[in-house]
């Protein structure tokens, strides 16, 4: 094993002697909360920035839609007709978060297009991560997927009895010819024609896994880019419950003086629009910063020794001590924009963007690793903040608890339906939010992760220059339309592929 990082070698024994202490403190989250002591790393910025939350005023300009930019989605309706012979019956299984998923759908809807195979409905696997078990039955609508897409590629639900026996468990226990398994990252139209046909003749099915990214972007006929589109901003609709969830809680949002008398008195201390019958706007935060996250940057988020140790170890058990930039140092890193953003840093940018204590905040994450103590700073920053839990009742919530997918489909559900959309970090949800919410022209603030990272590490920058700074380095990241580049995703950049100039 070797180490690169100063000071890896000293945590690496201090793990093998103490596997008690930091399985204690890895595992339990109020021992943990109380092992983990976060400190500011920015206290003169979040000084001056608390003094400056004086304004009652929602600045226009910051809240304002985005202008009409000349492009708007294009006509994806079927352009060629369905064959009426199936060449058989095509399997894709899916790892990964939802986002990963919901891009390896719209790509095996394409494929089984190529193809001309029936679309058995995608198996998503368990989530190494989050542990979910979560069908796509239980995440999307089918039926609406089923019919959306009727006119273009066939679709089951599940395979006829006499193909019954190929399951995840039958190609996990040996090599299968019905298997295709060598599918390449991004791999073209005839790729697919040349490997994957052959096995669709021969025995009337084929199961492609792994199969996430499998399908290029560039070099694409138009007909099965549109089609892409299609199945992603047409045809993949969430269940019925999460969307009924996800309305209740947007109206929460909107209607804050139809919230319960606690709230009226936060909202008078405040003065936000006091008792306002009139719909507010509000931001959703996507605060992508969970242990895996935090683990896999490699870099310092300053919860001392404790969490140096609790990072030490769970990289160990994920990844055998081997992590992204572990060549750099966390300076590095930083100035880089390779950090992933703490709940303080992202407050910070926030204020200064010209958001303040008024202003309505969705919080949409899973769990923030380091818990209450890391989100204390969001908190006294934007008052109004809230997420799942404060928003929905114990009631509504069953149908989603543990159960990762599920709740972030909620978040993405309440993302699309907000004012501002803001991603504390890239990943998967942030391109896929990115994407569709370009797609529906709504405002979208992209950080300039290399600008913030540099500007975090001049400790002696007053609260004027760093506003100047943040203004500066975001003037042009408010959602404005970006073409998409050669490799680029069009769930990321769907113009031109899925949209059409004016």
């Amino acid at each position: 094993m070797k180490f690169r990082r100063k000071g890896e070698v000293a945590l690496f024994f201090v793990l093998l002697i103490s596997p008690i202490f930091l399985a204690s403190a890895d595992n339990s989250p109020n021992l943990y909360s109380e092992l983990l002591s976060v400190k500011p790393r920015h206290s003169n910025l979040l000084k001056d920035a608390l003094k400056s939350e004086n304004s009652n005023d929602e600045p226009s300009e910051l809240w304002s839609p985005l202008p009409d930019q000349g492009w708007r989605p294009c006509g994806i309706n079927a352009r060629a007709e369905k064959p009426a012979n199936s060449t058989g019956y095509l399997q894709v299984f899916l790892d990964g978060g939802l986002n990963q998923q919901r891009m390896g759908i719209c790509d095996a809807v394409a494929v089984a297009k190529i193809l001309n195979a029936t679309l058995v409905i995608p198996l998503l696997e368990v989530n190494p991560v989050w542990k979910d078990s979560s069908s796509f039955e239980e995440i999307f609508d089918v039926d609406h997927f089923i019919e959306a897409l009727k006119d273009d590629i066939s679709i089951v639900k599940e395979l006829p009895y006499e193909y019954a026996w190929s399951t995840r468990e039958f190609y996990s226990t040996a090599i299968r010819e019905t298997r295709v398994k060598t599918a390449p990252v991004h791999a073209s139209v005839h790729w697919f024609s040349d490997n994957v046909l052959p096995v669709l003749e021969s025995y009337g099915i084929a199961a492609i896994s792994p199969f996430s990214h499998r399908l290029a972007f560039d070099n694409m006929p138009e007909d099965l880019q549109r089609l892409r589109c299609k199945v992603n901003f047409q045809a993949l609709t969430f269940v019925p419950h999460i969307r009924a969830l996800g309305d209740a809680l947007v109206s929460r949002l909107r209607y804050p003086s139809l919230r319960t008398e606690p709230e009226h008195r936060i909202l008078q201390q405040f003065s936000y629009r006091k008792l306002s019958r009139e719909p507010q706007k509000f931001v959703v935060l996507h605060l992508r910063f969970d242990k895996d996250m935090a683990a896999h940057s490699a870099c310092d988020f300053g919860g001392g020794k404790a969490e140096k140790l609790a990072l030490a170890r769970y990289r160990q058990e994920m990844w055998q001590g081997r992590v992204l930039n572990s060549q750099f140092t966390d300076e590095e890193l930083r100035s880089q924009g390779r950090c992933p953003m703490t709940p303080e840093e992202v407050g910070l940018l926030l204020a200064a963007l010209g958001f303040d204590n008024s202003t309505r905040l969705y919080l949409a994450s899973h769990k923030v690793y380091g818990g209450k103590a890391r989100l204390d700073t969001l908190r006294r920053l934007f008052p109004l903040m809230e997420d799942k839990k404060s928003l929905a009742s114990l009631e509504e919530r069953a149908r989603i608890k543990g159960k990762a997918s599920l709740l972030a489909a909620l978040d993405y559900y309440i993302s699309m339906h907000s004012d501002i959309f803001i991603s504390a970090s890239p990943g998967n949800m942030h391109n896929a939010l990115v994407g569709h919410r370009t797609y529906e022209s709504l405002k979208t603030i992209r950080p300039n992760m290399g600008s913030l990272g540099q500007l975090f590490l001049d400790k002696n920058m007053s609260w004027v220059d760093f506003r100047q700074a943040v203004a500066e380095g975001h003037h042009y990241r408010h959602g404005q339309l970006r073409l998409r580049k050669p490799k680029q995703s069009i769930y990321t950049y769907p113009a031109p592929d899925c949209m059409c100039r004016a």
